[in-house]
């Protein structure tokens, strides 16, 4: 495969969030019944007029400019016209020889920057039901209208890879501007990826193919990584790569096909008569600009030259706004920001990992951290017990002294306790006791571990491993 080249291009599009739809005030709301927020609006009746919203034209503003592209002086919508079953209209109000921006990047892993060839406006369509067992389908035209931003990138993504930092990037950029919350099973972040491949050397791109409706970044990383070894495979056995749109077929991990593209759809573009031209002015791009936070690039730099974290701890911080917003918070409440990092990007990934879920299902505060750690670094827990209090005030809420009360986790400093302990420890490992009065420092660890096990982790170890020099002398 290293004879020849991956060359990839991705179109995203990003719902806005918004309350209300792209040209109507129909309400944007999943998982309502179906048909129930729609309009003759949006489903195109005779004789309806639809108006911009203002708010999802701002929203698309804020992310091309999060995204480095230039604003447009004017643009305009235009009627890109096709039939499917799930467009009551016959056609989509979207962007073509004028979209609102273009011209941006993104930065990746390495610092090289993926660039954006456009950002355009329009709605969306509605979805399709297919019965399971069975051969009908339901349309559900609530999601028709709904306003979104599409994303298309420059042919610089060279490997699956790359298109995975790509793709991870750009919802990590969007989710901190505030545009969309990104969540692909609501279907508000949907990837089409566009590839060919070529001899390495070779500036001519190879004929294109086109995988659809990627739902989620490991699919697509995938489909990726599949289709390159097919389509590398198919030229050097002679055949011909025909122009085709492609499915994922996760299950059995390989692409399928949808159908072949010989010649490109004529979707007959003219401008949307019932919507005028918008004209942005210097002043209105200020005021969106404006409004955009601190984005995760910058908010890692800072990171590192303010709290003093490495580049890993500042990078994994810095890729949740939720968990970037919760750490500083914390560090600023205990004053303690390198302990803060370690809690959060060791233990708390590890807990949202393993329960698959994100800092919206986190029921500590930054205070409660902060009282833990003070727990920790007082002696009054041990760090065993200390990860066991953190997992329960992740899932509970509850304050880290009431678990502490509760489980009975104060750390165990009486002699007398300590002592029994250790004598069980001593009887327990002979093999430890004669290695360590032969001089092998090392055994007492093994008798110290004892001792924590009997106390289930309470003992204060410095003092555990006092009594056993004594009891051992």
């Amino acid at each position: 495969m290293t004879d020849y080249e991956l060359v990839v291009g991705i179109e995203t599009h990003v719902q806005l969030k918004t309350r209300t739809k792209l040209f109507c005030s129909c309400a944007i709301q999943f998982g309502a019944p179906p048909n129930t927020q729609v309009c003759p609006i949006c489903l195109g009746h005779p004789g309806s007029l639809p108006v911009l919203n203002r708010s999802a034209f701002e929203l698309g503003m804020r992310a091309a400019l999060a995204l480095n592209c230039t604003i447009a002086p004017t643009t305009k919508f235009d009627r890109k016209n096709y039939f499917y079953p799930d467009l009551p209209k016959n056609y989509q109000i979207s962007q073509y020889d004028m979209p609102f921006s273009t011209e941006g990047w993104v930065e990746i892993e390495g610092g090289k920057k993926i660039g954006i060839f456009r950002a355009h406006l329009e709605e969306d369509a509605g979805k399709l039901i297919h019965e399971e067992r069975g051969n009908r389908s339901f349309v559900d035209l609530n999601r028709t209208g709904t306003p979104l931003v599409e994303i298309v990138t420059k042919p610089d993504i060279r490997s699956a890879d790359e298109a995975y930092q790509y793709m991870t990037a750009l919802r990590t950029i969007l989710q901190y501007a505030g545009v969309s919350d990104c969540d692909m099973e609501k279907g508000e972040l949907r990837c089409d990826v566009n590839l060919s491949i070529r001899p390495r050397g070779q500036e001519k791109f190879g004929t294109k193919t086109e995988i659809k409706n990627l739902n989620s970044f490991k699919n697509a990383k995938a489909a990726l990584e599949y289709e390159f070894a097919r389509q590398v495979r198919a030229v050097d056995a002679g055949e011909r790569i025909i122009q085709s749109t492609l499915l994922w077929d996760a299950e059995n991990n390989r692409t399928r096909l949808m159908r072949t593209k010989e010649e490109a759809h004529d979707y007959r573009y003219f401008p949307e008569p019932d919507l005028p031209p918008v004209k942005v002015s210097s002043d209105w791009i200020g005021k969106v600009k404006a409004q955009i936070p601190e984005l995760p690039a910058a908010k890692r730099i800072r990171f590192q030259e303010q709290y003093g974290l490495s580049d890993y701890d500042a990078k994994v911080l810095s890729f949740d706004r939720a968990m970037a917003d919760f750490f500083e918070e914390a560090a600023k409440v205990s004053g303690k920001p390198k302990p803060v990092a370690n809690w959060l990007v060791n233990e708390l990934n590890k807990i949202l990992n393993e329960k698959k879920i994100d800092m919206s299902a986190v029921k500590t505060s930054p205070k409660a951290l902060a009282e833990l750690i003070a727990l920790l670094e007082s002696g009054k827990i041990t760090n065993a017990s200390a990860k066991e209090v953190f997992a329960a005030i992740v899932e509970s809420g509850k304050s880290p002294a009431d678990v502490v009360k509760e489980k009975g986790f104060a750390k165990i400093e009486d002699s007398g306790a300590l002592e029994e302990a250790a004598k069980a420890a001593i009887a327990a490992g002979p093999k430890a006791v004669a290695d360590f009065k032969a001089g092998k420092e090392a055994a007492l660890k093994s008798l110290i571990g004892g001792i924590m096990k009997a106390t289930k982790g309470q003992a204060d170890p410095k003092k555990a491993e006092e009594v056993l020099r004594r009891l051992l002398s």
